[in-house]
């Protein structure tokens, strides 16, 4: 246990010591959040930070973690997920690449995995949309950090904080450069990459916890659901509520939930504390259903 705080803090400081750096060359090299349309923030802002959770998350599994096989193939799917990202915060990349890359990922990190075709498949699915809904849930200082802490946090319950806290660790040293007043934002490339890592990382921790074979289709797909926490939920609603409304599902809008909160006057801090509650119950619903599917 004390090896694994000291590890924490040390990746605290990564995330708090490096961000600077990623800052100053995302500056030099215009790689920059320009305001304008649903966006929030006044003036050009770095999208500098995901490339320190992504070398943070690296440097984790070489130094730490070099033994576990499952590890080793997360970090060649968050690398791939993570440059993908990267690459749009350069230049616009084509949405049907980016789901292709983002399909190839989630299912390579699930090839150790011996489970029946019909779950391969929802998991799948699941693990490239809660990697897409993290992207899209980012529109407020802080709100995509605080979501995977909490998730972080919450899924190292099933008895793997080994693999949990260190990564929650650098989302908290980054935390400080992106909330309350953002110096720097995580970019596409930040944002699907803490989605894939959770959602991945949550998948393994879920397989080693042993009681996989007594869920059915449609309990997984519940527990996916609420595990996939406001990020997942909330993207749903906004599809098909667009729907509904006879527009594209994919035409960005201000009617998540955060937008709503804002423009109904509440501040970003108390908006960011509701969402950040929302997670909380939602993943807490998760492992209550988990418990009760698993007796």
């Amino acid at each position: 246990m004390l090896r694994l705080i000291f590890i924490c803090i040390l990746m605290m400081g990564w995330g708090a010591g490096m961000t600077p750096l990623s800052m100053k060359l995302s500056n030099r090299y215009r790689i920059l959040d320009v305001p304008g349309g649903r966006k929030i923030h006044l003036g050009n802002i770095p999208r500098g930070a995901g490339i320190v959770l992504w070398m943070g998350y690296l440097l984790w599994i070489l130094l730490c973690a070099p033994e576990n096989f499952f590890l080793k193939l997360l970090s060649i799917g968050a690398t791939i997920v993570f440059l993908c990202g990267y690459w749009d915060d350069i230049k616009p990349l084509n949405p049907k690449i980016r789901l292709i890359l983002h399909l190839f990922a989630a299912a390579f990190v699930l090839l150790p995995f011996n489970i029946p075709f019909s779950h391969r498949v929802l998991l799948i699915v699941w693990i490239a949309g809660v990697t897409s809904a993290y992207n899209i849930i980012d529109g407020l200082n802080g709100l995509c950090l605080f979501m995977f802490v909490i998730a972080a946090l919450t899924a190292s319950r099933f008895g793997t904080p080994e693999i949990w806290w260190p990564i929650a660790a650098v989302a908290v040293g980054v935390l400080h450069w992106n909330f309350p007043q953002a110096r720097t934002f995580l970019g596409d490339g930040g944002s699907t990459l803490l989605g894939y890592l959770f959602a991945s990382q949550l998948i393994f921790s879920f397989y080693q916890s042993g009681n996989y074979s007594r869920i059915s289709s449609s309990e997984l797909a519940l527990l996916l659901l609420l595990w996939g926490g406001v990020p997942v939920v909330d993207t749903l609603a906004s599809i098909l509520r667009r729907i509904i409304e006879r527009r594209s599902p994919f035409m960005p809008d201000r009617g998540h939930l955060h937008h709503r909160l804002l423009d109904r006057g509440l501040s970003s801090i108390a908006t960011l504390s509701i969402m950040a509650l929302l997670q909380w119950v939602l993943l807490e619903l998760g492992m209550f259903f988990y418990g009760r599917f698993t007796l």
